[in-house]
């Protein structure tokens, strides 16, 4: 299994994700995919960004290694990555993929409210919390528990 590279993008409050359907459920992920052989994380990211939204970004940091649970020898790289303001995100593609088998949706700019906690717990494990202002308006959040849901 390869190693995989993700993007956490951010636009003022709003984060760049992809409406992805796998196995006939609809999740929301942050762009990225396999690093390919000879090619580093930080180019991997910045490519699978370009392939699945159209967007050529820049790498500011490492945010977080973490190890995939199902191969301990191969790793997922979160990267903050800024694009420029005026460039707009399209819904684009693996093009290893042929189109009746692709996974990409639609690409959206959202609010973390506006995801689902299965969703957002994945963009925690990127290290979200050194992202911007994500850190503050987490804080800003109640104490209340949401899940597991008492009945």
């Amino acid at each position: 299994m390869k190693d995989r590279a993700v993007a956490v993008v951010l636009r003022g409050d709003r984060i760049l994700m992809e409406k992805t359907v796998n196995g006939g459920r609809t999740f929301y992920a942050a762009p990225g995919g396999g690093v390919e052989e000879g090619e580093t994380p930080e180019r991997a990211v910045l490519r699978e960004l370009r392939e699945e939204c159209g967007l050529d970004g820049r790498v500011e940091r490492l945010l977080s290694i973490v190890r995939r649970r199902e191969d301990e020898d191969t790793r997922e790289y979160a990267f903050e990555v800024s694009v420029p303001e005026g460039q707009e995100a399209v819904t684009g593609g693996d093009p290893e993929l042929p189109a009746d088998e692709q996974l990409i949706r639609d690409v959206q700019w959202l609010r973390l409210d506006e995801l689902s906690e299965r969703d957002r717990v994945f963009l925690w494990q990127y290290g979200l919390m050194q992202v911007g202002s994500m850190r503050e308006m987490v804080l800003s959040w109640s104490d209340d528990t949401s899940w597991p849901r008492n009945k």
